[in-house]
């Protein structure tokens, strides 16, 4: 089912960028504009101003973020800032980092996957805004920057003894720590041999989106624009493959953080009538503080509880009976759709409650995101948010079941930590035109 391929990466020439952790960045989309300038002041060669430049005054058709990260790339290449591979690789990537206490690594492999959007199983659903933003960067450098964060499931852990016997007791080709001090490691794999084991023990395995819906969707869009253009790969490398990263699920190190959900604009919004309105499908208790509230919310996770912060309380909503969600969601959906956190709070408490629809959440009208509860708190209190709601995480499992069932949770649901870093390794596309 998957079909895997190595390429000739470029990555950052080390005797040029010195420290590899002051060129890569997290993904585009966790650029905020406070890691964009940190980004910016790191490097002059960091990838931040390839994948998420600053806009100048006077920018047009021609000259914009998206040229300008093209010249970027171009200058780049012909300087040797980044060197190419001379021969195909796999890359394994190892990311060592701490999660509720724990030192975990979580272990996967850098690759070209072919374009299937058929035999490639989607979770979540996407905005439009990011997919053209994306797009338009892809027109104008043909390359992929950012990585598809890929799970399959390999319960023997076939893949990583492959892996293992390959790396084992070898110095990493490259090593980097993000911002929040995780370590991270690359190897290059051009063993023939390896390569082709690893071929063969996914041959059989399904693939699933885990992070980067946008970019998956966006090189699909590309590819079928080239395909009308008739325009003809010209290399390994070209627009009918994506770089990813692929991780298997039964892995140790599999880390999800909840994505917590922020909510303002609701007219004529009263928070004692949201909760009396809330109490006929949920219990809502009252707690002393945010951190009884988190630790209610963490103890109720499986009957479906969610803390909720207003001006003046902190409560939370456990779901009396998850019976009351065959009503509330439609029922060409699977139960493990149903069951979701995420699906329950759109459902029965965003739209049927506060009036937020699909739509209001596809504009970005009223509801915004973070995986910071701390902050998420605070802007309640300051008044600039109405309501903020903190979720359980979405597991592993939960993510592979629906996505079987070829259904896509809400955007936002899952938050995979840590993230894939943009930079570790580049594909420029060949084509034929």
């Amino acid at each position: 089912m998957a079909t895997i391929i190595p390429f000739r990466g470029y990555r950052y020439n080390p005797d040029i960028v010195g420290d590899l952790s002051d060129v890569v960045t997290p993904p585009y989309d966790r650029v905020y504009p406070d890691v964009q300038d940190a980004c910016y002041d790191r490097s002059p060669h960091n990838i931040v101003r390839i994948i998420k430049g600053r806009p100048e005054e006077g920018d047009s058709e021609g000259n914009n973020v998206y040229t300008r990260a093209a010249e970027f790339l171009n200058e780049w290449i012909g300087q040797e800032v980044l060197i190419r591979e001379s021969e195909p690789a796999l890359y394994a990537y190892h990311q060592t980092y701490s999660f509720e206490g724990e030192q975990l690594t979580r272990k996967g492999i850098i690759a070209l996957g072919k374009l299937e959007p058929e035999k490639v199983h989607a979770h979540e659903k996407t905005l439009k805004g990011p997919k053209e933003d994306r797009l338009k960067l892809m027109r104008a450098t043909e390359a992929n920057f950012g990585h598809i964060f890929m799970l399959y499931d390999d319960p023997a852990r076939t893949t990583e003894k492959i892996v293992a016997a390959q790396i084992g007791g070898s110095a990493p080709l490259m090593e980097a720590r993000d911002a929040d001090g995780n370590y991270h490691q690359v190897w290059r794999i051009t063993d023939d041999e390896t390569i082709r084991a690893f071929q063969a023990a996914l041959d059989d395995k399904d693939l699933y989106i885990a992070d980067g819906h946008h970019r998956y969707e966006t090189a699909v869009n590309f590819l079928n624009e080239c395909q009308e253009k008739r325009w003809q790969p010209a290399a390994p490398e070209s627009f009918g493959v994506r770089m990813m990263t692929l991780f298997n699920v039964s892995e140790p190190g599999m880390s999800i953080r909840p994505i917590h959900r922020l909510v303002h604009a609701v007219e004529n919004f009263d928070a004692s009538e949201f909760l009396n309105a809330a109490s006929e499908h949920f219990s809502v208790d009252e707690h002393a503080s945010f951190d009884a509230m988190v630790a209610a919310t963490k103890t109720g996770r499986a009957e479906h509880t969610f803390g909720c912060v207003s001006s003046d309380s902190f409560v939370t909503l456990q779901l009396k009976d998850e019976a009351a969600m065959n009503e509330l969601v439609s029922s060409d959906r699977s139960d493990d759709y149903r069951k979701l956190d995420v699906t329950i709070l759109h459902a029965a408490i965003l739209d049927r409650l506060l009036g937020i629809d699909a739509k209001a959440l596809e504009e970005q009208r009223n509801v915004t995101y973070t995986v910071d509860a701390d902050q998420g708190v605070a802007a309640v209190k300051r008044g600039d948010e109405q309501l903020f709601f903190y979720l359980n995480p979405t597991s592993p499992d939960e993510v592979v079941r629906v996505a079987d069932h070829d259904e896509k949770m809400p955007q936002k649901s899952t938050d995979f930590y840590p993230k894939v870093l943009t930079g570790l390794v580049l594909s420029k596309m060949e084509i034929a035109r």
